[in-house]
């Protein structure tokens, strides 16, 4: 039997209808309350909920998220015990169903993607560019004008062109002016890794459509999703020394959307791109936390240490798998392209120069280009360090964090790659004379090379320091503030950036972060007449303390991140009906990128068991940034040397015409490295959806 397949906003009808109503009939018929259970004396309770979470998304996308969810919680106060003041247990444990990926399977299941067209700019026709089918780029194999032939193309039959989709699609058409977006086209296999292993990448993202559909079950055991022992040491002092042992989440800030200090646990992208509550993308940890609470001293009024030990196995935020509704970025899609690149080979439009206007669909061989693995760390080696406390009533806290880069960070010049240029089998005295003669000019033989887009993924060292304030204003002169000031701060060292500049395609910077809020609450008695409006603000920044840019004359190389990006938030809330309805807008503005967000969203608290909330999750801006696609780099001289020059940017000393040199900056778009500075909102600009969930709580 064919599958059903739920469209745009009728997925989210779909889904009003049924769940709404069944919700409905439960509560109709008279069911009476569902309390939390606990034992007698209280020193054991257990509570949770299930609840279904439906998004539909515009622009013929249909169904994105068709979850269901069951969560337990329990809690075990076992009192005082030897040396112990306090002991305690708690868990939390979690399992998930995404329909999706069967309800939408031809968008993101098993059945998604399809045939796909190389762009070739440099050939317009009539209807515009040259579209040819993948594999059959007019830069193939077989070339007459390079040494044996070249080495490009590969085998379609193992490569074939299905189950395929190019990234970015929803971003617009090509161009590689800049002005709309465009510049290289490639293209990512969508369907689950046991389907179609193309791209996949082994330990990192790799879920077939089990992992994809039951994210809790996958091998690092997410449905484990808390489990610790609480134990409390007294001090004849009256101090005290607690220990936190176990999976758990530790928040060390207090910021919507973004963050600054909470870098303890890492995210997962692929629930809801930056969306989803922090309580609920957090990914847990086995950490050991030890408290030292020495409360009230001579000049604070409250003052505890905290040391973290993450003894768990290292574990990268999840970015979202090529094909997933959601990867932030689109660098899953990436990712995956790139993938499929380095192992099989693949098209990439609008790439060769070869045509008087350049700009040719170009059939890349295997080894060439994209990532050839992940280097994931076993971890066991992160540490923190945390001084919190009050102060004249102002909140404080001083944080370390040595950690792994929770962001993958692609390295070039590591994966030894062929040169697809010249023919394979050609004798090295049968090299043209202008080659230089070794191992890197011959065919099939790999070696690494500076400037080319083939990398490993690394996740290197961090260092992060911040700190923390936060102070209540009444009266500021004669104006009444009554407002709740947040401040935090953190400096991290080792932070790697792509930096097309750079033989790796990469560089380190220092990397400054703040964010400033402001909590205020205020009545509106036209719009409510018994309950405040929460205001809450934040103005976030982030400074690449090294960055690095150059303008070469034709354009900009380096990095692609901005040296100074600014982040606006704005939440209004307010509650209605006893508190039972209870609307908020949220919006966020990327001030760089051009691109915004807006949340409205209603939550009808039905009874003490239900829970409704109907919400919108609507982009706006114009938000396709482009950068330098390294297209114009000169990786394999002197085939890919820009006529009549011999280095990117004038210098004393520059290379010789048969040395590797970087990108001068003459094609950018935004593939691969646009994405940067268009940030998680503006790569989102398809991704306008309507949202329900109905949750039952016991």
């Amino acid at each position: 039997m064919a599958r059903q397949k739920l469209r745009g906003w009728g997925a989210v009808r779909h889904a009003l209808s049924t769940a709404g109503v069944a919700a409905l009939a439960w509560a109709c018929v008279g069911i009476a309350p569902v309390q939390a259970w606990s034992t007698v004396d209280g020193t054991l309770e257990v509570h949770g909920f299930v609840d279904s979470t439906t998004h539909g998304r515009a622009h013929g996308l249909g169904l994105s998220k068709q979850r269901f969810r069951g969560q337990l919680e329990f809690s075990k106060n076992f009192g005082a015990a030897g040396i112990f003041s306090s002991l305690s247990a708690h868990g939390i444990v979690r399992a998930v169903y995404d329909g999706v990926y069967d309800l939408n399977s031809d968008t993101y299941g098993d059945e998604a993607g399809g045939q796909v067209m190389g762009a070739s700019t440099g050939i317009p026709t009539p209807n515009g560019p040259l579209l040819t089918p993948w594999g059959s780029s007019p830069v193939t194999a077989g070339n007459p004008a390079l040494p044996g032939g070249g080495g490009f193309g590969f085998d379609v039959a193992a490569n074939p062109n299905t189950g395929l989709r190019k990234v970015g699609r929803e971003l617009g058409a090509s161009s590689n002016t800049g002005q709309f977006g465009g510049g290289l086209e490639l293209f990512t296999p969508v369907r689950p890794c046991n389907v179609d292993p193309r791209g996949c990448i082994d330990g990192y993202l790799d879920f077939d459509e089990d992992d994809l559909r039951f994210p809790e079950f996958r091998d690092d055991h997410r449905w484990l999703r808390e489990m610790y022992v609480d134990a409390t040491i007294p001090f004849e002092n009256g101090n005290e020394l607690n220990f936190r042992v176990g999976r758990q989440q530790v928040v060390w800030g207090r910021t919507d959307l973004f963050r600054v200090l909470d870098q303890v646990n890492p995210i997962d992208f692929s629930v809801q791109n930056i969306y989803e509550e922090f309580e609920d993308s957090r990914i847990p940890l086995g950490i050991l936390s030890a408290e030292y609470r020495m409360g009230a001293t001579a000049m604070f009024d409250d003052l505890n240490f905290q040391f973290l030990w993450n003894f768990e196995d290292f574990q990268p935020s999840v970015l979202g798998q090529g094909g997933q509704p959601y990867n932030i970025l689109l660098a899953g899609d990436l990712f995956r392209a790139l993938g499929n690149c380095w192992d099989n080979g693949c098209t990439v439009s609008n790439f060769a120069g070869l045509s008087p206007a350049g700009n040719l669909a170009t059939d890349f061989p295997a080894h060439t280009l994209g990532i050839r693995q992940a280097n994931v760390p076993d971890g066991n080696d992160q540490f923190g360090m945390r001084l919190e406390g009050v102060f004249k009533s102002v909140g404080f806290s001083v944080n370390a964090l040595y950690f792994y880069q929770q962001l993958p960070s692609l390295h070039a010049f590591q994966p030894p790659a062929v040169n697809p240029f010249v023919g394979r089998g050609i004798p090295a005295a049968a090299l043209p004379p202008f080659l230089t003669v070794g191992p890197e000019t011959v065919f099939g033989q790999e070696f690494p090379r500076s400037y080319l887009p083939a990398f490993d993924i690394e996740f290197p060292r961090v260092l992060l320091v911040g700190a923390s304030g936060d102070f209540y204003v009444d009266q500021l002169g004669s104006i009444p503030l009554k407002s709740v000031f947040r401040v935090e701060v953190a400096h991290t060292n080792g932070e790697e950036f792509p930096d097309t500049s750079k033989p790796g395609m990469y560089s380190t910077s220092r990397v400054m972060r703040w964010v400033v809020g402001w909590d205020r609450q205020t009545f509106f008695r036209t719009l409510n007449r018994n309950r405040a409006f929460l205001i809450s603000a934040q103005v976030f920044g982030e400074h690449l303390l090294d960055h690095n840019l150059i303008e070469t004359g034709t354009g900009s190389i380096g990095m692609p991140n901005w040296k100074d990006d600014f982040f606006l938030t704005l939440l209004l809330q307010t509650n209605y009906m006893n508190d039972r309805l209870n609307p908020r807008i949220l919006t966020a503005y990327d001030v760089r990128a051009h691109a915004g967000v807006v949340g409205p969203q209603i939550e009808w608290l039905m009874s003490d068991n239900w829970q409704f909330i109907l919400a919108a999750n609507l982009k706006f801006g114009t938000a396709r940034q482009v950068f330098d696609n390294n297209a114009s780099a000169n990786p394999y001289p002197p085939f890919t040397l820009p006529a009549g020059t011999c280095g990117p940017v004038p210098s004393a000393n520059p290379p010789p015409c048969n040395a590797p040199t970087s990108s001068i900056g003459l094609f950018r778009g935004y593939e691969p490295l646009g994405r940067f500075r268009s940030g998680p909102i503006g790569m989102a600009q398809h991704e306008d959806e309507l949202q329900l969930m109905v949750r039952f709580r016991f």
